[in-house]
């Protein structure tokens, strides 16, 4: 997907069967927020991890985002495999592809992080559901336009 243009197709990085982890950039947001309203009950240096979006076989993602272009547009966009073996040909001479390889076990290696510690000191992890989440990025990728039916109904309320 590249950003102003429409979703022709996904380059999904992930391997099929390996579980992955995202986290919606606003939900984020509102979680530092809420903890940094208790830091004078934290611990220096406290770790949380959010829960997020599990996808279980590293397709979910990739199937919502087919799921809300098709919906928008009549059409789903191709899900492709992302081209590792090009970046390692490439990794001698581009100091980011080469970052890129170090980080690709991320995507090999299915990593689940525990919320509990999180839940328990704010009561809750914000949360989008992954069709929201995946629709307000589209539109704000400029990859989708605006539902106006959705806009006009969610403006009047």
């Amino acid at each position: 997907m590249r950003p102003g243009n429409p979703v022709t197709k996904i380059t999904n990085p992930g391997a099929r069967g390996i579980g992955h982890q995202w986290a919606y950039l606003p939900d984020v947001a509102r979680t530092m927020v809420q903890l940094l309203a208790q830091r004078h009950l934290l611990d220096a240096f406290a770790r949380f991890h959010m829960s997020g979006h599990w996808d279980e076989d590293g397709t979910g993602f990739a199937d919502a985002i087919r799921r809300m272009v098709a919906r928008r547009t009549g059409r789903a966009p191709a899900v492709v495999g992302f081209p590792w073996w090009l970046l390692a040909l490439a990794a001698p001479f581009n100091a980011t592809f080469r970052e890129l390889q170090e980080m690709r076990y991320l995507w090999t290696t299915p990593v689940h992080l525990n919320n509990a510690r999180l839940v328990q000191t704010l009561g809750h992890e914000p949360y989008t559901p992954l069709d929201v989440t995946v629709e307000e990025t589209l539109i704000g990728l400029g990859c989708l336009t605006p539902d106006v039916q959705a806009s006009l109904s969610s403006h009047a309320s």
